[in-house]
């Protein structure tokens, strides 16, 4: 693996390689220390990506999954995504056949990391495992993915160069409250180009942008465990209730709603 893309692994795990082989799910596990990406690339397989420690971050061209060890997400074959982890994590995945899968999601979706699903992708981890068990592993496996709502909180970036350089200096410190006047003067533009250019480049206006790139930085470290006092401070509020009405105001729950679903996935 490498620092800046991910070419190089996957046809190691490709479950399709062999035609004749009796396994329909194979699993492979990637320690990823702090920033590593896993750039854009498909599989032919689907993928059951899944942090069994830590929070993996997966990109498709529509969504973006911030995803603790209690979410794992299918990914169908053929579909284009990049994976990345912000701290320390490792991701298991199971690499599904589609020939010998039942399961016709055509999208990227969201499933409960039971303690049940994290047992079956270790039992399925496992070398040399009995062609009949791992038959009734398998089978189990696809039985007990069950879809569910997950908010995706998507912060394109800005076309601009100029708001470009703002966007990353925000994306480096969430918390930096400067107007966009100043940044202007930091970047040599007008706070109407940048607005502009923003809204053109994003979609959103400035002030709606820093708020969805506050909750996606504040999702990642929420679900490390890091209290909601902490996370507000270190995303630019200066209390819990602000952050707080912020992140229900774009997911429609509040912190402790969100993750105590989870939880109880």
């Amino acid at each position: 693996m490498s620092q800046d893309g991910q070419s190089a692994w996957p046809d190691q795990y490709c479950a399709a390689d062999d035609p004749a082989s009796t396994a329909a799910v194979i699993v492979a596990t990637f320690p990823m220390p702090a920033g590593l990406v896993f750039d854009w690339h498909t599989h032919p397989d689907h993928q059951l990506a899944w942090a069994a420690s830590g929070v993996l971050t997966v990109r498709t061209d529509s969504s973006t999954w911030v995803l603790p060890p209690t979410r794992a997400l299918w990914i169908p074959a053929g579909l284009r995504h990049e994976t990345l982890a912000a701290g320390v994590a490792t991701m298991r995945s199971a690499y599904v056949r589609p020939d010998r899968c039942p399961i016709t999601w055509s999208v990227a979706t969201p499933v409960a990391a039971t303690p049940l699903l994290a047992d079956l992708i270790g039992y399925l981890g496992v070398e040399d495992l009995d062609p009949t068990r791992r038959a009734n592993a398998e089978a189990v496996l696809v039985d007990v993915l069950e879809p569910v709502a997950m908010t995706t909180v998507e912060v394109r970036t800005p076309d601009d160069e100029r708001a470009r350089r703002v966007a990353d200096g925000l994306a480096a410190d969430p918390a930096d409250d400067r107007t966009l006047a100043e940044w202007g003067h930091a970047v040599g533009a007008s706070e109407r180009t940048l607005a502009r250019a923003f809204l053109a480049g994003t979609g959103v206006s400035f002030g709606r942008w820093r708020t969805l790139l506050r909750v996606q930085t504040a999702l990642h470290a929420l679900a490390d465990g890091e209290p909601v006092g902490n996370v507000a401070r270190r995303v630019g509020y200066e209390s819990d209730s602000a952050f707080v009405q912020a992140f229900r105001r774009e997911t429609g729950v509040t912190p402790a709603a969100y993750f105590r679903s989870l939880a109880q996935g």
